[in-house]
């Protein structure tokens, strides 16, 4: 087995497996500052997909996402094994920066999060708000990537990837509590960013023994992992220009390629219009706010309604850290219709 120590600094490392003991051990570290978020049945979802539906509302944590929970475990792991740490520096869309930063605050560490230009204004002013040193630089993630790790050497700073054994050990604790409280689910659908979530997922399943299918989403602005599933190794992308940030990713890890490979059933792309639809119907039929990637997976069932008849469908809302300008445009035809027909 692979250190994860040796792979703290590169993502390019092999992916090794971790146990159910260190994921339950890794459900404590978050659990000290993130409680179990819900597992919800919506009553309209289930008559909008004509399946039972369980919603993971990763949108109720501390950072209104997922990614937090491996934040902690990697900041945990670092700070006990290297305690001298001077600070950390990584490059984001929003979550996992966001994740750095609380992470990094609870354990009096400095974090410098490069973002590219452009980037959502309130995951900005979230990060700078948790203490993190906000530095935009490039035209999307990685070229914002790319400048970190060259100033990480220069400044001696810690780099923490966006794709790395530790951030997967925790994210993965959401899977745990979700197939614990739902281990009958038939199909999970889970967004793909860098593919810390969806590996998570299948390596919980595999551990807990579920025989749940997994299915990946992703943009059709940005299909790499869906585009490298299909030929069976990495291909990039020139462009990833979703308004669903949380999903635009240009370049896979192939460590998450090979996981995803080897677990996931399938990866569904999913358009801007589509994922706007479905941030409306969470709004609509939950009350929840959905961010691009966290209303992805909706999106996708939606698309596949004809293939979930009499299924228990599992739908991981990863998010709901949305720009309210970017919700309004998306929502805001629904409301104002639905507000003309009631004083009609």
């Amino acid at each position: 087995m692979t250190s994860r120590v040796a792979g703290m600094t590169s993502e390019r490392e092999d992916m090794e497996v971790f146990d159910l003991a260190e994921l339950e051990r890794a459900h404590e570290i978050v659990g000290q500052a993130v409680p179990p978020t819900p597992a919800h049945a919506w009553p309209l979802l289930a008559q909008r997909l004509g399946a039972d539906v369980v919603v993971k509302h990763e949108n109720h944590t501390p950072i209104g996402a997922f990614k937090v929970r491996g934040g902690l475990v990697y900041l945990d792991r670092l700070k006990r094994e290297r305690p001298n740490t001077p600070g950390i520096i990584s490059a984001t869309r929003g979550n996992h920066g966001q994740s750095l930063a609380f992470a990094a605050g609870r354990h009096g560490v400095p974090a410098v999060i490069y973002v590219p230009r452009g980037n959502s204004v309130e995951k900005n002013r979230a990060m700078r708000a948790f203490g993190a040193e906000l530095v935009e630089h490039g035209e999307d993630f990685q070229a914002a990537a790319e400048e970190a790790a060259r100033h990480a050497q220069f400044a001696g700073l810690h780099m923490v990837p966006s794709f790395h054994p530790d951030l997967v050990l925790g994210v993965a604790t959401y899977a745990l509590e979700l197939l614990r409280a739902a281990p009958d689910l038939d199909v999970l659908y889970v967004p793909i960013g860098q593919g810390s979530g969806i590996c998570g997922c299948i390596m919980a399943r595999d551990l807990l023994g579920r025989k749940t299918e997994i299915v990946g989403v992703q943009s059709t602005e940005a299909p790499s992992y869906a585009l490298s599933f299909a030929a069976g190794t990495v291909v990039t992308t020139e462009t990833s220009n979703t308004l669903a940030d949380g999903m635009a990713t240009r370049v896979p890890v192939a460590e998450a390629l090979a996981i995803i490979r080897k677990g996931a059933s399938r990866i569904v792309q999913v358009t801007d219009d589509e994922v706007a639809a479905a941030v409306r119907a969470y709004w609509t039929d939950t009350h929840n706010l959905a961010e691009g990637a966290g209303a992805a997976p909706l999106a996708a069932a939606m698309q596949e309604k004809a293939k979930l008849a009499g299924k228990r469908v599992g739908l991981i809302l990863s998010g709901g850290n949305i720009d309210f300008e970017l919700f309004r445009k998306w929502i805001g035809p629904d409301i104002t219709a639905t507000a003309q027909r009631a004083m009609a």
